[in-house]
């Protein structure tokens, strides 16, 4: 009787978990979302649904940014864009990108993630992963787009609240191979693609759809790179907010 008590509390805390996760990825869409304006500053991302975004082909989207040279990296640092994850209803945004990139994932009373399978888009590799302090570092919070890539291509010309809000934003967010990652570095498409080729389409349209949502640039080099990936697949669209 008492283990069966035990179990019951236990789905009974996954189940509020999961109301809890719910409303806040809709709280995460509202605060990502731009409210319209008339005289919406050219600082803030651009005023596109999501729903919207979902149907724009990739190749559109990346011929209607601009193409410029990498600005100076001076005075860049993680903390201009903000100090760490951002939290919602006391959960990081880590371990939501965590628990929606590992469906099915074990999660505690704190809004950890402890445990889960993570099928690895960047290598094609099945990752079981385990929280801890010798294992956690095996699946990471990878920004599609580097910070530092967006700090030189535009982002440093936004506000303060604008490079927080991107750097957390799901849109920009997926839970990879912790080696693949950093192999990553601060690489555009350029320099760095992941090595499941499967998956370069999906991965530079993301990249895509984050710079126009920014009003970030691409350099030459960049441009020609995603635009060779887009070849073979014409058809790729923009990603939506999961």
């Amino acid at each position: 009787m008492h283990n069966e008590c035990v179990a019951n509390n236990f789905r009974l805390r996954r189940s509020i978990f999961g109301v809890i996760f719910l409303t806040i990825i809709l709280i995460i869409v509202v605060i990502n979302e731009p409210a319209p304006s008339d005289n919406q500053p050219a600082s803030a991302p651009k005023n596109e649904t999501l729903e919207t975004k979902g149907s724009r082909l990739a190749s559109e989207v990346l011929d209607s940014l601009k193409i410029k040279g990498r600005a100076p990296k001076t005075d860049y640092s993680r903390q201009q864009f903000g100090d760490g994850w951002k939290e919602i209803n006391g959960c990081d945004i880590r371990n939501i990108i965590l628990h929606r990139d590992m469906p099915g994932s074990v999660v505690d009373d704190s809004c950890n993630v402890t445990s889960g399978v993570l099928h690895d888009p960047y290598t094609g590799k099945i990752i079981q992963f385990k929280r801890g302090s010798s294992t956690s570092s095996e699946v990471q919070i990878d920004h599609v787009v580097a910070l530092s890539d967006a700090w030189q291509k535009g982002a440093q010309n936004l506000s303060a609240d604008l490079r927080v809000q991107l750097a957390n934003d799901p849109l920009e967010l997926l839970a990879v191979d912790g080696q693949a990652n950093q192999q990553k570095s601060d690489g555009d498409a350029a320099t760095w693609l992941p090595s499941n080729k499967a998956f370069r389409c999906e991965y530079v349209a993301r990249q895509v759809a984050v710079k126009s949502k920014y009003d970030l640039w691409v350099s030459r080099a960049e441009y020609d790179a995603i635009h060779k990936i887009l070849t073979d697949c014409p058809d790729q669209t923009v990603p939506k907010l999961d």
